[in-house]
């Protein structure tokens, strides 16, 4: 076993060795040393963070640009094994599960940002939960959410993938809902298992899909081999990595993997597009994509550390991960990538709508996770290799700066004695420096202003995206596709089923979403700084009378993810960088020996800047100071006046003034009172006509709107909810009545019969042989009358 080999074993194994002394021996330890749950994971993480890097450098070290892109590929054991499975197909192998981990660039840069991210927030949670009744339990759980994934990062099998995607969901379901005793925290975690099953559903039929389509769900090529043994021929089956493949030539006993195929291999049409859109539905419940976004605002009930880890590092992530590392089959349905390129950019745009009314801080930085994840997703929807890298360029960065704006409403939580209404406090930056000054700079990384990380990963989606749509308005209009780099696509390549000018056309139209999304951005995030920090010191009668900073063990996490956020960016700018490391991934190394070198927008940089400062410009304006212009902007979109200026009453009291009732006098006087009730009825038709819509834009108005998340769950609890409920109460009731009641029956009717029998039972000798001697005779009479002689 290689060096590589030990830290791809050791990533996962350490944070599951913890897990599993936490929930075995951590109740009994926690009564004689109350934190030693904590130190086992906080050891464990570090170990699994050192191991990622050193990981990580010997990764980096094998790459080389003029040779195949390294990965490494181990096999644990066989989990399950189907021979001769081709009888259900003629183009199928042997159905064959095997625990295989992978290491490559992708895993590899996935494995740091998780486990060190993971670490700080182990080391935060140290102080955050100390005190509560379940503090083992707690770490715990984290210990085994690092683990899954880890393990889902790192398999390369789309069947352990799956295992993985749900372990992950269960553990989220067990940390959102920590505080089970809390009826909110019980549904949040509820709420989000469930909501992740509708994705899990589509994820699962894309498999079978898979299986069907290529005849393998591992990642990796394998050599089959067969030897005569004992009982007869035994298969051998061996993963081919970038250390044996230049010896093996492909030919009837390689079994190609579904990711490691020629991009002419991949099936096209119908097939690739049903496929690719299942798997974004499994993505977009694990990434809180719309319609599946529900979720996880309701996540924030559980406690702060999880919200960042799960915004973070580990949950939402995963759909990015996976619609990356399925690239190759994306790349083969041009339309798929257009839907995931316009999920992502109206998700971005939803998320940024409604964080501008939020007035829960958690809540804000929650839809803030939606609308960047959205921008992944339209970054991963250019179907461009410079897309693709942006895209999981921003996840990297992304995740430092929100952990940090997340343990920093943590800090203020902790410090207000959890309370987290910003109507409730202000000033805070008097009390509490560090936190302060950490959170601004986490609010400048995410708004994206150079030169902090967001500005470098968020510039180079909107840049992929103005690109693709350049590409596309410029292309030769005899075909209708073009392949990354702005070649025309020929025609035995995936092509769009769109005409060339509409998909132009809509690339542009993400393009301005995006640059409107980043002003929202940076809105909504000083909005929530400057309610938080500044003005007057004001702090809630829960915080007590000395509210001050939190103690160092959650203050140095933020320390540390306030430097990442602000260097991280520039340490690894421009994209080409990024993109160089993690274009030598196998799946991905086609996309980028084929694609063009990847540049540096100044156009859209200098724009996405200007944006960004006149959106913390207005928010300054907004929000500093009595927050007067904030309410009267409030009143505007509330639009109160169209209903007291069109009011379904109007009429009626228009009827009430004097002069109206003195001409219906007249009227009435003149023989005309029927002209005059004819006239007041059509006017108040009128008024009803015309007021209606002023008064749904009342109640619909932009601000309430937002302010009640576009009425996402009141419509899910109408359409969805309700209707399951009553179909499930009709079903209950069928199996209580019909199918209970056909089987509580069958074992009553013994019960019946025998106290039917009962009362012969008499115990007196004659009854008994008086009974006798007249069942004899029933019989002869029978005999006699109905049977042949």
């Amino acid at each position: 076993m290689d060096t590589i080999d030990k830290y791809i074993l050791m990533i996962p194994a350490a944070p599951l060795l913890a897990a599993i002394l936490c929930g075995v021996i951590g109740p009994w330890l926690s009564k004689r040393v109350p934190k030693v749950t904590a130190w086992i994971t906080v050891a464990a993480l570090g170990s699994s963070c050192f191991a990622s890097f050193m990981l990580f450098g010997e990764i980096s070290s094998q790459q080389d640009p003029h040779a195949a892109p390294f990965s490494r590929v181990i096999e644990i054991w066989t989990w399950a094994n189907v021979d001769e499975a081709m009888l259900l197909a003629p183009t199928m192998h042997d159905f064959r599960v095997a625990v295989t981990l992978r290491a490559d660039a992708l895993t590899s840069m996935m494995l740091c940002m998780v486990t060190f991210v993971s670490t700080l927030v182990a080391v935060y949670s140290m102080g955050y939960m100390n005190g509560d009744r379940s503090y083992w339990r707690f770490f715990a759980y984290v210990s085994l959410f690092v683990f899954s994934m880890t393990m889902l990062v790192s398999v390369s099998n789309f069947v352990l993938l799956f295992v993985f995607w749900e372990a992950v969901g269960v553990c989220s379901y067990l940390l959102i809902g920590f505080w089970y005793t809390k009826p909110e925290a019980a549904a949040a975690g509820m709420k989000a298992f469930l909501v992740n099953r509708v994705g899990d559903i589509g994820f699962a039929l894309a498999l079978f899909l898979i299986w069907t389509t290529y005849g393998s769900l591992n990642f990796h090529d394998s050599l089959v081999t067969e030897t005569a043994g004992e009982t007869g021929v035994e298969k051998t089956v061996v993963p081919i990595d970038s250390n044996n493949d230049q010896d093996v030539n492909l030919s009837s006993d390689t079994l190609q993997g579904v990711l490691s195929r020629h991009p002419s291999q991949y099936k096209t049409g119908t097939v690739a597009l049903v496929i690719c859109l299942l798997l974004l539905l499994g993505a977009c419940g694990k990434s809180a994509q719309f319609p599946l976004h529900i979720w996880l605002p309701d996540a924030m009930e559980g406690p702060t550390p999880v919200s960042a880890l799960i915004h973070a590092a580990t949950m939402v992530t995963a759909g990015i991960y996976m619609v990356t590392r399925c690239s190759p089959l994306f790349m083969a349905s041009p339309d798929a990538q257009l839907v995931v390129a316009c999920v992502g950019g109206f998700t971005a745009l939803l998320g940024g709508l409604i964080a501008l009314t939020q007035f829960d801080l958690k809540r804000v930085l929650a839809y803030s996770t939606i609308s960047q994840l959205g921008y992944m997703f339209l970054g991963l929807g250019v179907g461009s290799f410079a897309g693709i890298s942006a895209g999981m360029y921003h996840l990297f960065t992304h995740a430092f700066f929100k952990a940090l704006l997340f343990l920093g409403a943590g800090s203020v939580m902790h410090a207000m004695g959890h309370v987290i209404d910003m109507r409730r406090f202000g000033g805070l930056r008097k009390i509490m420096p560090i936190t302060h000054a950490t959170f601004l700079l986490g609010c400048l990384a995410l708004s994206g202003l150079f030169p902090f990380s967001g500005f470098w990963s968020k510039d180079a989606i909107i840049g992929s995206i103005h690109e693709k749509a350049h590409q596309l308005q410029h292309i030769d209009h005899g075909g209708h596709g073009v392949a990354d780099g702005g070649a025309t696509v020929t025609k035995s390549e995936a092509v769009y089923s769109l005409p060339i000018e509409v998909v132009s056309s809509v690339y542009y139209s993400l393009y301005y979403l995006a640059l409107f999304t980043a002003f929202l951005t940076a809105v909504y995030t000083f909005r929530a700084y400057f309610m938080t920090f500044h003005g007057e010191l004001r702090t809630p009668l829960e915080a007590g009378e000395h509210a001050h900073e939190s103690p160092p063990s959650m203050t140095a996490p933020l320390v540390v993810l306030a430097v990442f956020a602000t260097l991280i960016g520039m340490l690894i700018a421009p994209l080409s960088s990024f993109a160089g490391f993690i274009g030598m991934t196998p799946s991905l190394s086609s996309l980028y020996v084929g694609s063009h070198a990847i540049e540096f927008h100044m156009d859209v940089a200098m724009t996405s800047i200007v944006i960004v400062l006149i959106g913390m410009s207005l928010a300054a304006y907004l929000y500093l100071g009595g927050a007067r212009q904030a309410n009267a902007l409030a009143r505007l979109f509330n639009a109160p006046w169209y209903q007291r200026m069109f009011d379904v009453n109007a009429m009626a009291r228009l009827q009430n003034k004097s002069w109206i009732q003195k001409t219906i006098r007249r009227a009435e006087g003149l023989g005309l009172g029927w002209l005059a009730v004819l006239t007041g009825r059509f006017l108040l038709l009128i008024g009803l006509v015309v007021s209606a819509p002023l008064i749904l834009l009342g109640f619909a108005s932009p601000y309430r709107l937002s302010q009640k998340k576009f009425f996402f769950d009141e419509l899910y609890q109408f359409s969805v909810v309700k209707p399951l409920k009553i179909a499930a109460t009709f079903l209950y009731a069928i199996d209580r009545i019909y199918v209970d009641g056909l089987v509580n029956l069958v074992g009553r009717l013994p019960v019946l019969l025998g106290s039917l029998l009962r009362p012969l039972q008499m115990g007196l000798t004659p009854f008994y042989a008086l009974s006798m001697v007249l069942g004899t005779l029933v019989l002869i009479l029978v005999r006699l009358l109905w049977l042949p002689s």
